[in-house]
Formats: structure tokens, C-alpha cells, sequence
């Protein structure tokens, strides 16, 4: 009878090989110490339980196993990359962003004052549209613009886009793990940054969708799309937003199994894949479908994607 292997007590040709690759990547991983440490918070090398076995999960997305994981001192930026930063890096660098390249980006319907009447749409998933003309500067196609939003989190951007301001700032995207570590803000196991209450007395904590997705939002945490990084309190390490406004990308490439023979010794994820790791949720997450802002979830997306509600943050090594 084919039974699953546990890796804790059961060794096998598998679990080397895949402790020998993930140990060979976590050896080769580019560290970047250059970048300005202004804006970011410094979080002290530290094990934690990292994923989670709760029901509310998706273990599809392989949340689980609950693992206790070691990342090394690390810079973490204290918000999402915003607007006016990512108009610094493009006034210096004369960037040009995937969307903008391709000519259109995936815009949510509720965002557009037509709600993008005769516009194709993805199927299964048809509140977005694809936008011609939608990109970082547009973020709801042409006729958007910025101006109020300079301190939201830039939008748009792909994980290659992310990457390219990264590297231009002198730091890199956090792996899964750090991006995790930092969320809990000193927590463990807790659903949220905050706790195991989603609105603790009451209290909106961060920005998600409230309401029925994706016909009626009612906005009860004071935003009907994206919100300023610092709308809402931060979590215990001084990191703001770290669950709903944007998902944020990782440096990861996703899978839903690597994790659970690979080393937990600062993991970096496998060493090719079709999509990265993205996590935190965003302001269109609804229990009734996506509960993914919470602080264990994970989901992911191809590289050169762009959407409404996919940003980033920064991590820089000591």
C-alpha cells in the first residue's frame, strides 16, 4: 500500500535529494547588502513555526505541514513599494514595466466606472478584464492616473518589474520564509498579524473585501481598492499592510510540495517552477472564496503578470 512519506522519521532516496538540492540553492542564494537601509526594519536572525494545518487553509497551495523554519538576520522594508518610489526608480532608470511593453494589464471590473462593459474578460474569473492601456501610471486603463496615490503601493508591476526595482535599490525580493517571518510580527500561529480576530472589537485591521464578491463592496474597512500603505496599524516588528491592500511578490518559485522534504535552514524554494510565490492577499480577498490574507497562505502567479492588486516589498541582507 503507497502510503505518504514523513519526513521527520521515515529517510528516503527523496528526501536526500531534495535536502541536497534545496541546501545546494540556500549555498548559491545572491545576498545583497548595498541598498539603503532608510525605511526598513532590521529583524534579528530567529526560528519560527512557519505554514499552517488549520482548516481555513487551502493544503492544495501546500500550506502545511506547520514546520519549524531558521531565517538570518535580514532588512525588511517598513511599506510596500509605493508610487512616488516607483517613480524614482523610473525617472532614473527610464524603465519600461511589462504592462506598459505588452500595451494592457489585468484591471478588477469594480475598479472601472463601466465596470469594463465588452472588454474581454478571464474565464471562470471574468471581474478581470484585460485593459489596454492599463499599467502602473494608468491603473485602471487611460484616463487614470496618480494623483492622490502617491503613498498606495505601485501596482501593475510584475515579478520581473519587481525584481528590476530591486536591483536598483540595492536589495532583492524576500524568500517565503522571511516574507512570513516578518508578517507574524513576533506571533506564533496566529491567523493574522494581529491575532486570531479578523476585526478584534469590531476594528478593521487591514484592507480587504467586505460585502458579496465581486457584485456589492461595502467598504466597511474604509477602502473600495487599493489603500495608503499606512491606513492601518502595523504588526509587532513595525511593518505595515503585511495582509490585504496588494499581494506581494517573493523571490520563490512555487510549488506545493518542495517545502516539505527541503532543508529549513533558510529555505529558498525550488530551483525552477512556472510561477512565484506570491502572499498576503489583497483588498478584493473574501472568506466567501479567497481567505488567503492570512499570514500562512500562499498563492502564486507566471512572472510576467500584472494585475490591480499585485505589489511588493524589499528585503535587504546584513
Amino acid at each position: 500500500m503507497n502510503r505518504p512519506v514523513n519526513p521527520c522519521c521515515v529517510p528516503s532516496k527523496q528526501h536526500a535529494e531534495t535536502l541536497e538540492r534545496s541546501r545546494t540553492l540556500v549555498a548559491q542564494r545572491f545576498r545583497v547588502s548595498s541598498g539603503s537601509t532608510e525605511g526598513m526594519v532590521l529583524l534579528p536572525g530567529a526560528s519560527f513555526l512557519m505554514g499552517t494545518d488549520t482548516k481555513d487553509g487551502f493544503p492544495a497551495d501546500g500550506e502545511g505541514p506547520v514546520r519549524k523554519v531558521f531565517v538570518d538576520s535580514f532588512y525588511i522594508d517598513q511599506y510596500a513599494v509605493r508610487n512616488s518610489d516607483f517613480e524614482r526608480f523610473v525617472s532614473s532608470t527610464e524603465y519600461v514595466t511589462e504592462a506598459e511593453r505588452f500595451g494592457w494589464s489585468f484591471v478588477f471590473e469594480g475598479d472601472m466606472a463601466d465596470r469594463g462593459a465588452g472588454l474581454e474578460c478571464v474565464p471562470g474569473a471574468e471581474w478581470w478584464k484585460k485593459v489596454n492601456g492599463a499599467n502602473w501610471r494608468n491603473p485602471e486603463g487611460p484616463g487614470s492616473h496618480l494623483a492622490g496615490r502617491e503613498n498606495h503601493p505601485v501596482v501593475h508591476v510584475s515579478w520581473n518589474d519587481a525584481m528590476a526595482y530591486a536591483t536598483w535599490a540595492g536589495k532583492r525580493l524576500p524568500t517565503e520564509a522571511e516574507w512570513e517571518y516578518a508578517a507574524r510580527g513576533g506571533l506564533e500561529q496566529k491567523i493574522y498579524p494581529w491575532g486570531d480576530e479578523l476585526t478584534p472589537g469590531g476594528k478593521h485591521l487591514c484592507n480587504i473585501w467586505q460585502g458579496e464578491f465581486p457584485v456589492r463592496n461595502t467598504a466597511e474597512d474604509g477602502f473600495a481598492s487599493t489603500a495608503p500603505v499606512d491606513a492601518f496599524p502595523p504588526n509587532g516588528y513595525g511593518l505595515y499592510a503585511m495582509t490585504g491592500n496588494t499581494w506581494e511578490w517573493c523571490a520563490d518559485w512555487f510549488d506545493a510540495q518542495f517545502h516539505v522534504l527541503a532543508t529549513r535552514d533558510n529555505p529558498v524554494g525550488p530551483p525552477s517552477g512556472n510561477a512565484r510565490v506570491m502572499k498576503g492577499g489583497s483588498y478584493l480577498c473574501h472568506r466567501s472564496y479567497c481567505n488567503r490574507y492570512r499570514v500562512a497562505a500562499r498563492s502564486s502567479n507566471t512572472p510576467d503578470s500584472s494585475t490591480t492588486n499585485i505589489g511588493f516589498r524589499c528585503v535587504r541582507d546584513i
